[in-house]
């Protein structure tokens, strides 16, 4: 149980800090008077001491982790990054359909067909490459309960965490129950019997695990640029979580340049 909790924490956390810094520069850090980057805080000196806490954190295992990773041949990071997102379809498949987005649930589902098949379990991206299946972004129930007309609600910082609000953290529990991968790894848990239980969960985390690791390789040159360049980095990252939240939930396009913006996640224990 306590290793289950190591896990999803870990993992978790990764999660929320991209979805803190997605879609933007150090440039864009102190742009707070956009209304999209305001919300009430809940308890600031907490989240501040929490964010610190998280944040060096973040310096003492999960950046050198990242570090290690780039090591890596990149043509076996590209195709891990690839299946990743493949498997993460699942769930945006999901929230297109909760959100009544019925063309881009076929256009999710037929580029995780075409990818599972023909990209080999998702290594490669055919659905896109060769059938001109785009990948419209990741959705989660967070976007959803968003796109149905609810407000953010106050602002936080959990404890590994990392920045959410209320909407978010709601959205956090349903991505649980959303998602056809957690679903499908602990059925055949149940299913299959004591002597594979640890094999089948451990199937779970370590696809969200390998995702979380595989951003944070991705984007360590833009973490490092909000940190030198902003003035206050707890407003900036919150400033800049709720902009990158609220862009998503509007679908907008982002006009702001990232190392790869495609590989902004979210956030996502998602």
């Amino acid at each position: 149980m306590l290793r289950r909790f190591v896990y999803i924490t870990a993992i978790a956390f990764l999660l929320q800090i991209s979805s803190a810094i997605a879609g933007s520069t150090g440039s864009e850090s102190l742009k707070k008077s956009n209304s999209e980057s305001s919300a009430p805080e809940c308890f600031e000196g907490v989240s501040r001491a929490v964010f610190s806490i998280n944040h060096a954190l973040d310096k003492v295992v999960f950046e050198p982790v990242a570090k290690g990773y780039r090591v890596i041949p990149y043509p076996i990071r590209k195709g891990t990054g690839n299946a990743v997102d493949n498997l993460r379809s699942l769930l945006t498949l999901s929230n297109n359909i909760l959100q009544g987005n019925f063309s881009g649930a076929v256009n999710t589902a037929g580029r995780f067909v075409i990818n599972t098949t023909v990209g080999i379990l998702g290594i490669f991206d055919p659905a896109e490459h060769l059938f001109g299946l785009e990948d419209h972004g990741k959705e989660d129930f967070g976007q959803t309960i968003g796109y149905w007309g609810a407000s953010s609600g106050c602002y936080f910082v959990l404890p590994i965490l990392g920045p959410t609000t209320i909407r978010d953290s709601i959205g956090l529990v349903g991505n649980i129950f959303l998602d056809p991968v957690y679903q499908i790894t602990h059925n055949t848990e149940v299913n299959a019997g004591i002597g594979n239980q640890s094999y089948s969960e451990h199937n779970y985390y370590y696809y969200r695990g390998a995702g979380a690791v595989d951003f944070r390789a991705k984007n360590i040159e833009s973490f490092d640029t909000l940190e030198e360049t902003s003035i206050d980095l707890y407003t900036s990252v919150k400033s800049l979580y709720l902009q990158n939240r609220n862009k998503k939930i509007m679908n907008s396009q982002s006009s702001i340049e990232t190392q790869d913006d495609s590989d902004w996640e979210e956030i996502d224990t998602k």
